[in-house]
């Protein structure tokens, strides 16, 4: 998920990894980039499209990206190998089984996650590990 995304973020933001183009790119970074993609991809569809179109995935020759929106506008990206079927159910299920049961219900997390800070909510980590492991099989 885009805040899955954002949390391992914060947590490693001085990881520096290579990239395609022979320098390296953070983590953070890598984030922002994949942000402004899903953004751009989603406002393009929308105007071509009308409202009732919505962006699904896109693909290159290295990945694939699978996009889910929810009707509260939280954003769940997923990078996966290019020969992998649309995985839209699967962020849904992520959003219904473990965001909205591990972050939404949970008291103690914050209502808003500003300034990239993402999801840092133990348990919806944890499951979402263990969810993504149960789909890689």
């Amino acid at each position: 998920s885009s805040d899955r995304h954002s949390s391992t973020s914060s947590k490693l933001q001085n990881e520096v990894r290579p990239s395609g183009r022979g320098g390296g790119l953070s983590v953070q970074d890598d984030a922002k980039l994949v942000f402004g993609v899903v953004f751009s991809l989603r406002n393009m569809v929308r105007k071509l499209s009308g409202p009732d179109d919505s962006f699904i995935s896109y693909r290159t020759g290295s990945y694939k990206l699978h996009y889910y929106e929810t009707a509260t506008n939280l954003k769940f990206v997923l990078l996966t190998d290019v020969k992998t079927n649309n995985l839209r159910v699967v962020l849904h299920q992520i959003y219904v089984n473990l965001y909205v049961e591990f972050v939404t219900k949970n008291p103690l997390s914050p209502i808003e996650h500003s300034g990239g800070e993402g999801v840092a909510v133990e348990l919806f980590e944890m499951g979402l590990d263990s969810f993504i492991r149960t789909i890689q099989d």
